[in-house]
């Protein structure tokens, strides 16, 4: 099975599961009147959403390098880790926004009505499943090195942890009595507010990839060791570095003795490519311009 067959085989099991979650909360948060199941509901529906994009966006990654993307594809899928975190903002802030009007209509003296147990079994359900999803997709997207899985796979444990918040909210609304009802909307609060931290961090990480960003300084003085551990290199410069989608691009200017043989000269600059790629990966960009030793 390749790469995309397991990215597809792996979020298929995760849409699955968002499926049947987001049937059952959504009952569960109307026959329960349940306003922190309704959000946690409106949650899972942005998991499954997210899973139709990933799927839809891997397999254009997936494609090599054509005429008109000569480094290939792999920025689509970084696009597809960004619209997960627009989907994640657009989700907290309708959250937020309905529970807030709750809380403010409680303030004023209106009564809310209490959320049924159906409401909580489904908040438990929903921890217990999207832990093993987080677990499950989190560990392939590591080994297939895919940031749009594990993107996903967060989205898996955001929605574990606001299952954590609903289920608190809910409980204590249900077992504390009529005065304490408004801990279910105040939990949905909380689920948006955990939704947008999640949000933030995949936006960060996208919009950076998608505007250049450098590689992280540890991993770029990791790069450099890699150079001038190389026999007959030295003084490596003008290091550019950047992530395209699931693999880097380096690129480098080195060194050699003026004197040095032409075919010694390449075999030393494959050297190189060979430890870069041995280091980050068979598909790493790599691009170096030897240039004559400074006298």
């Amino acid at each position: 099975m390749n790469r995309e067959q397991e990215i597809y085989k792996v979020t298929l099991v995760g849409s699955l599961g968002n499926l049947v979650l987001l049937i059952f909360k959504f009952v569960a948060a109307v026959i329960g009147h349940s306003s922190a199941m309704m959000a946690d509901a409106v949650h899972s529906l942005s998991d499954f959403v997210t899973d139709i994009v990933v799927l839809m966006f891997v397999r254009i990654s997936s494609k090599p390098q054509d005429t008109s993307h000569d480094y290939g594809h792999g920025k689509f899928e970084t696009f597809a880790t960004f619209i997960i975190g627009v989907a994640l903002v657009a989700a907290a802030a309708g959250i937020i926004i309905a529970a807030v009007g709750k809380i403010l209509a409680w303030a004023r003296g209106a009564e809310l009505e209490a959320p049924g147990t159906l409401a909580l079994w489904a908040a438990l359900l929903s921890i217990a499943v999207k832990e093993l999803l987080y677990r499950y997709t989190v560990v392939r997207g590591k080994a297939l090195n895919s940031p749009a899985m594990i993107a996903n796979a967060w989205h898996h444990r955001s929605d574990a942890l606001s299952s954590i918040g609903a289920a608190i909210g809910i409980g204590g609304a249900i077992f504390m009595g009529h005065k304490w009802t408004v801990l279910d909307p105040i939990a949905s609060v909380v689920v948006g507010l955990m939704l947008t931290e999640v949000a933030y961090k995949l936006l960060k990480q996208s919009v950076d990839e998608l505007t250049e960003h450098s590689l992280p300084e540890q991993t770029e003085s990791e790069i450099l060791d890699i150079i001038t551990s190389c026999p007959g290199i030295a003084q490596p410069h003008n290091l550019r570095t950047r992530r395209i989608g699931s693999r880097i691009a380096i690129e480098v200017h080195i060194r050699m003795d003026k004197d040095t043989p032409l075919g010694e000269a390449h075999d030393r600059a494959t050297t190189i490519e060979r430890r870069l790629k041995e280091r980050f990966g068979p598909s790493t960009h790599i691009s170096i311009h030897m240039e004559p030793m400074k006298e």
